[in-house]
């Protein structure tokens, strides 16, 4: 039974920074092609960051250059650190499988709210 828990999420100042967590239970995730996923009020769930066993990694351009995806590997966990945070990047937050290869059962998300 995989298990995906999001944590870090919080209330922050535009500028801010957060650090989302991403705890594995049932897959190694070194060995997937894993990533991020977002969903605000009203619109569909979309791909932020993805990050490949080889450490390969893609963002979205609204993203890029202001978010990082790692993993550290001995604690099977994935992080996303989100610098220079907008309002419009307020949202839930999920890390899943790359959804071009499938995805697992959906965790709780953390939420994200970058407001003044």
């Amino acid at each position: 039974q995989v298990q995906l828990v999001e944590s870090g999420g919080g209330l922050v100042h535009p500028g801010g920074s957060l650090r989302l967590s991403c705890e594995a239970d049932g897959i190694i995730i070194s060995i997937r092609n894993m990533g991020w996923y977002r969903q605000a009020p009203g619109k569909q769930r979309e791909m932020v960051a993805t990050l490949t066993p080889t450490e390969d990694t893609n963002y979205a351009e609204s993203v890029k250059g202001r978010f990082t995806i790692s993993r550290d590997d001995a604690k099977n966990t994935m992080f996303l650190q989100m610098n220079n945070l907008r309002p419009e990047d307020t949202a839930v937050y999920y890390c899943n499988r790359d959804t071009h290869y499938g995805e697992f059962p959906w965790g709780q998300g953390t939420q994200v709210t970058v407001s003044a």
